[in-house]
């Protein structure tokens, strides 16, 4: 017989049971007599002892969220203009750059987490709003933020108007409100 994780593969039970008919008399129905033979004994395994799992001691205990709190709080001190700073858009930035940081990883581990991908979605919007409005007033501080924290944002001015965009090509025949008839006649 062939081995699987120290014990063979067609091993009879642990306890093993027969069974005895009999047949009575006065009712001519069968009896199941059951008798249990000796039970081996219980023995304990370590974790250790087992193939293919790992022991607790590797696993951090730390959960992800309170991790994340901490390295927002880090951020958030890091980027801030003052003390008491708790609105400026370089300070709004950073948190929100770790907390998408956060969400994208908890959407590798949850795909069909629908409800995180729409706030996920709508934070990134929302940073993307403060960059602007941080480019618009002040560049060096833009420049510096998107930096320091490793984001990937487009200025406001490198992204191209509908005319720049597509001026070069010519314009399509106004067909709105002519029948295909009146088209073809001309």
């Amino acid at each position: 017989a062939a081995l699987m994780g120290g014990v063979e593969a067609f091993a009879p039970p642990a306890r093993a049971i027969t069974i005895a008919r009999t047949s009575s008399p006065l009712f001519s129905t069968m009896v199941d007599d059951v008798t249990a033979e000796d039970e081996p004994q219980d023995f304990l395994l370590e974790a250790s002892d087992l193939d293919g799992v790992e022991s607790a001691e590797t696993e951090d205990p730390t959960p992800a969220s309170w991790i994340s709190q901490q390295r927002i709080a880090e951020l958030r001190i890091t980027h801030r203009r003052h003390e008491t700073d708790c609105g400026s858009p370089e300070f709004q930035v950073a948190g929100m750059t770790e907390r998408i940081s956060h969400l994208t990883n908890h959407l590798k581990e949850h795909p069909k987490d629908f409800s995180t991908r729409r706030g996920l979605v709508a934070l990134v919007n929302k940073r993307r709003r403060l960059l602007n409005y941080l480019y618009r007033e002040n560049e060096q501080g833009y420049a510096d933020i998107v930096s320091a924290l490793g984001i990937r944002h487009k200025v406001p001015g490198a992204i191209a108007s509908k005319e720049e965009k597509y001026g070069r090509f010519p314009l399509q025949k106004n067909t709105k409100g002519k029948s295909k008839m009146k088209l073809l006649k001309k």
